[in-house]
C-alpha cells in the first residue's frame, strides 16, 4: 500500500502563488510516473502536470508558463510550484504517482487532495 499525502493548498488572491507538496510514503520498490490533476467545481477531473521517472515534464495548456512540477525522488516527494493563480485554477488539487510494488505489481496511488481558491 503507497499512501499519498498532499499538502500546500490555501486562499490566495489572484497574481499570487501557492505550492503544493505530495509526499509518497508506504512499502513501495520505485514511483515511477507522478502527476497533479485538479476537479474544479462542476467540472470534471484534469491533469494539470505530470513528471516522469527520467524528469520529462508535461502541461496543460492552461497552466504552461505559471505552473511547474518537480520531484525529490530522495524524499518521495513532488511538487507543483503555481504563480500568477487566476480565479479559474480554484479546484481541488490532487496528486497520483504511479507506482511499482514488490513482486512487480504497478498501480496508481492517488492523494486525499487539498484545496486551492483564488479571490479576483
Amino acid at each position: 500500500q503507497v499512501h499519498l499525502v498532499e499538502s500546500g493548498g490555501g486562499l490566495v488572491q489572484a497574481g499570487g502563488s501557492l505550492r503544493l507538496s505530495c509526499e509518497a510514503s508506504g512499502r513501495f520498490v520505485s514511483i515511477n510516473n507522478m502527476a497533479w490533476h485538479r476537479r474544479a467545481p462542476g467540472k470534471s477531473r484534469e491533469v494539470v502536470a505530470q513528471i516522469t521517472r527520467d524528469n520529462s515534464l508535461n502541461y496543460a495548456d492552461s497552466v504552461k508558463g505559471r505552473f511547474t512540477i518537480s520531484r525529490d525522488s530522495a524524499r518521495n516527494t513532488a511538487y507543483l510550484q503555481m504563480s500568477s493563480l487566476k480565479p479559474e485554477d480554484t479546484a481541488v488539487y490532487y496528486c497520483s504517482a504511479h507506482v511499482t510494488l514488490p513482486g512487480s505489481y504497478q498501480y496508481d496511488s492517488w492523494g486525499q487532495g487539498t484545496q486551492v481558491t483564488v479571490s479576483s
